[in-house]
């Protein structure tokens, strides 16, 4: 078969298409669906591409930019207020697991120069891997995804010095002149690449974009992207790293959503495509000529770095919930391993069975990531929720006049407004790791199933002046409506409605009070469009009080029929017209013509 570009892109794309849905569709995961298809076309598999280093050379630009548009999202002084956790939880993390596996590695009587070179190369872990699953779950901003991207960031980092020190352990190392030019030249690029993303980068891209045409803008911050990661390169950095930079110093340029936006498909099919080349790269034969040995040292790497990284998630003040999650994530070997093993090879520091071994170690400790997430999904994570469930908290001290129940991001604005006009509440809420979250805050908040009778009677739900609903689930809303509607029919009910089913829902129930979550801060936002646009402030505020009473008037007059869907969408559409005549007569009015136009 011919290994022209066209048949291998087809090849590459047919066996994308094919195995990541099928991979999804069983809860795999979609980078363990592009590792399976790396096996299936490659040299162990089908046979159906060659040439596997350099796929995997050119797919690394995959990581390249995925830090480069994970740059653009932080601000230079977010960065510099995570450099804390970028040196401390970094720091420990690297140190600790290559103690650990350079103390294991002497244990076995191996070489202490090939133990400490395996050590520091396992300690990394897979930046494309681990921030791929943080998106793909969007979990980036939790607190397990947090230390995860700072632990990263300071491994690429990391990963600098490791490199430098592999060939004077082979004994060829640099002269001390030579140490010191190499010194300069990293520190006269990071210092050219600061200016230029301050003073040069972003006229260049006015200049660019008052062309006005599209795709020269993306062929531009292909250009800029590629170029920066080059000239990284030739200083002996990472061109990750690098980019990472640049993208931090365009963090708060007007062009960054339009560079996210042009880059995320190009970023989206490298990484596919650095995934599959891994998994063309398992030497099979490795495994095959020594399968006890090879499942033995996965089997321990992983062991010994998930306990590490777990216990290191309890400092992190990472969420119980998520601290087995955040272990099996970064438990894998990375990209840079591979670089690192190639220098210690080339140094002579390594045998070429010893590198083929950690290589395949690597590898295989990438393809057994996904399959331990789908683990912890089924396994673990339900285990860990039933281990957590206790009985409810016994509500102590005098009954209080407000009960809430559900104290996220919504119930907690309630209270602290309440709070803060000395009424009394109490709170329930049914999260364990959120109460523990808040108790730290100093809140006071019982851990309970707010549906519960017991419970609510406890709380003063027989006295209470008002029971305030913001719970996250509909049918937990709705259940405790009935409950409350039944045992305790005098008690005032305010409740929070997810959405305009929910809400016709609980009028259903014969509550009165109801207030759609986002439907003020939305109409407040469309109200500073409408000035942003010209209106001046009365005008802007007029609108959307006229749209707020016009919306809650169609929401009473679509309640009747709004179980006949013909019937409702009919009587929207008759809404959505009158609404419009309504702001053309303003406008005319306000123009003083006819013409429906409108004055500043």
């Amino acid at each position: 078969m011919s290994n022209s570009i066209l048949v291998n892109a087809l090849i590459y794309l047919a066996a994308a298409v094919i195995t990541v849905p099928l991979a999804k569709r069983f809860g795999l995961g979609a980078v363990l669906g592009y590792l399976m298809a790396g096996v299936a076309i490659g040299p162990w598999g089908l046979r159906l591409i060659s040439g596997v280093e350099d796929i995997l050379h050119f797919s690394e630009f995959g990581v390249v930019l995925l830090l480069f548009l994970i740059g653009l999202e932080l601000e230079p002084r977010r960065l510099w207020a995570l450099r804390r956790s970028i040196f401390g939880w970094g720091g420990a993390q690297v140190t600790l697991v290559t103690l650990a596996l350079f103390g294991a590695g002497l244990a076995f009587g191996i070489d202490w120069k090939t133990a400490l070179i395996a050590a520091l190369g396992l300690s990394l872990s897979s930046t494309a891997i681990a921030l791929a699953t943080l998106e793909e779950r969007h979990l980036m901003t939790t607190g397990a995804g947090s230390a995860a991207f700072a632990i990263l960031l300071f491994q690429d980092i990391a990963a600098i010095p490791m490199i430098a020190i592999v060939p004077m352990l082979g004994g060829a190392a640099a002269t001390e002149g030579n140490g010191w030019m190499t010194a300069l030249k990293v520190c006269a690029v990071i210092g050219g690449l600061v200016l230029a993303g301050r003073y040069l980068m972003r006229p260049l891209f006015r200049l660019i974009a008052k062309a006005g045409i599209r795709e020269v803008f993306t062929a531009f911050a292909l250009l800029l992207v590629i170029a920066i990661g080059l000239l990284m390169q030739s200083v002996g950095m990472s061109m990750a790293l690098g980019t990472f930079l640049a993208g931090v110093l365009l963090a708060d340029s007007e062009y960054r959503h339009a560079l996210e936006t042009d880059l995320e498909p190009f970023k989206g099919l490298l990484l596919g495509l650095f995934f599959i080349a891994v998994g063309m790269s398992i030497d099979f034969g490795v495994l095959l000529d020594q399968p006890w040995k090879v499942l033995g040292w996965v089997a321990g790497f992983l062991a010994i770095k998930s306990v590490i990284l777990y216990g290191l998630s309890k400092q992190f003040s990472i969420l119980p919930g998520q601290q087995y999650f955040f272990a099996i994530l970064l438990s894998q070997g990375g990209e840079f391993a591979f670089v690192i093993f190639g220098a210690a090879t080339a140094a002579k520091v390594f045998s070429d069975e010893v590198a083929s071994l950690l290589m395949v170690v690597v590898a295989l400790s990438m393809v057994a990531t996904p399959l331990l997430l789908v683990f912890h999904d089924k396994v673990i994570a339900p285990r860990y929720a039933a281990s957590r469930t206790r009985p409810d908290d016994a509500i102590d001290g005098e009954a209080q006049p407000v009960i809430i129940a559900g104290f996220g991001r919504f119930g907690q604005i309630i209270g602290r407004l309440l709070h803060a006009n000395r009424i009394g509440v109490t709170v329930l809420d049914h999260d364990p790791d959120q109460i523990e979250l808040l108790r730290r805050f100093g809140l006071k908040v019982y851990y309970g199933d707010a549906t519960r009778i017991e419970l609510l009677r406890s709380a003063g739900a027989a006295k209470a002046k008002a029971l305030i609903i913001a719970l996250d689930s509909v049918d937990d809303s709705i259940a405790l409506v009935d409950a409350v509607k039944k045992e305790f029919p005098h008690l005032p009910i305010l409740a929070r409605a997810r959405n305009v089913t929910h809400y016709y829902d609980l009028m259903d129930r014969g509550v009165t009070v109801i207030e759609r979550e986002t439907f003020e801060a939305a109409l407040l936002l469309g109200r500073r469009a409408l000035q942003q646009l010209g209106f001046g402030a009365y005008q802007a505020r007029q609108a959307a009080m006229k749209f707020r009473a016009h919306n809650l008037k169609t929401l009473q007059n679509v309640y009747p029929i709004y179980k006949d869907q013909d019937q409702m969408i009919s009587m929207a559409a008759q809404a959505r017209e009158e609404l419009e005549a309504m702001f053309a007569r303003d406008a005319e009015i306000l123009s003083g013509d006819k013409d429906g136009g409108w004055k500043n």
